[in-house]
């Protein structure tokens, strides 16, 4: 359980520093108005955190 534990960490904090790395400060304020939405069982901040990642990623593309 611990090593369980200790990957998805590892992977969460990849996951953030890509999205850094890609989309700059929005992208973190996106992803971390997701996570903490969804974790609050808040649907307008996962919304927000959402929409701010979608139109980031439209942006690129």
């Amino acid at each position: 359980m611990p090593l369980f534990a200790i990957v998805v960490a590892a992977l969460a904090i990849g996951f953030e520093q890509l999205i850094q790395w890609k989309y700059g400060p929005m992208g973190i304020i996106g992803f971390i108005a997701l996570s903490v939405g969804l974790k609050a069982k808040n649907t307008l901040i996962s919304g927000i955190g959402a929409v701010v990642l979608v139109m980031l990623l439209a942006q690129s593309g």
